[in-house]
């Protein structure tokens, strides 16, 4: 990868909890520009670690951690982020909670209530691309779990972030949902072409909608393989049987024992 490209950058980084505990260690990672990279391992592998790594909520012991060209210092302004669980503030419309972001980050929050017109209209057309149109005034506790994580999405993306973060946003939700969602990001990805750092435990999901998967060792985690998804876009819940799709599954469930095994 051409150095002009590299959005995220990860050399030789290591990460030693108060307690003692290393939970990344030696962890090399590069992300281009308008990539959809995704991390699996198996559990404890420091995964969210790396989130925090990258997005400034955690200093690297050793190494370095570059993103936009900058060495990372604390957290960063440029990331939008996503959860497994929603986290909307049950007080706030729909509607108030995906502009929520422009109220308290800079640049926006300066001008929010002169340009209000302006964000609502742009936070309407990006719930009304996820399906939401015509429940902007509606109470998470008036949505489903699947349209709770899709008002998550517009919220993480309504400040239009260089870097979108997921950790596992869709782990709690049933398989149809979750499946349906795929759709959804594939569509905002391919639509706005902002970086993308997917976490998650589903192996379909990361070959589904990533460029390239990044695998991890068992903790202290480092990436042991990072594998192209050579499958074209757009990509269809029909290409998940697909022979090709298949055999890249169990490549990376394959390498994701070997590293329990090493463990």
């Amino acid at each position: 990868m051409r150095a002009e490209l590299k959005f995220v950058e990860l050399d030789n980084v290591s990460l030693t909890y108060g307690g003692g505990t290393l939970a990344v260690d030696k962890l090399d990672l590069s992300i281009a520009r308008g990539e959809f990279a995704a991390v699996v391992g198996p559990s404890g592998c420091g995964k969210s670690t790396l989130m925090k790594l990258v997005t400034g909520l955690a200093p690297a012991s050793k190494g370095n951690v570059v993103v936009a060209g900058r060495e990372v210092a604390g957290p960063l302004k440029i990331v939008g982020m996503a959860f497994q669980n929603p986290t909307l503030l049950p007080w706030r419309t729909t509607l108030d909670n995906v502009l929520l972001p422009l109220e308290i980050v800079q640049p926006y929050k300066a001008t929010f209530r002169r340009d209000r017109e302006k964000h609502v209209a742009r936070a309407k057309a990006l719930l009304a691309t996820v399906g939401l149109k015509g429940f902007e005034e509606r109470y998470p506790w008036q949505l489903s779990g699947g349209m709770q994580q899709r008002a998550s999405l517009c919220r993480a993306l309504i400040h239009e972030p260089d870097l979108l973060m997921l950790d596992e946003p869709f782990a709690a939700l049933d398989a149809f949902t979750r499946e349906e969602l795929w759709a959804v990001l594939q569509d905002l990805w391919l639509q706005r072409r902002f970086t993308c750092m997917l976490v998650t435990h589903d192996l379909r999901e990361a070959v589904y909608l990533a460029d390239t998967v990044h695998v991890m060792s068992a903790r202290p985690g480092r990436v042991i393989e990072t594998k192209t998804i050579d499958i074209p876009r757009p990509r269809t819940l029909e290409t998940t049987f697909e022979p090709h799709f298949v055999d890249l599954v169990h490549h990376l469930r394959a390498r994701i024992a070997q590293a329990r095994v090493a463990a």
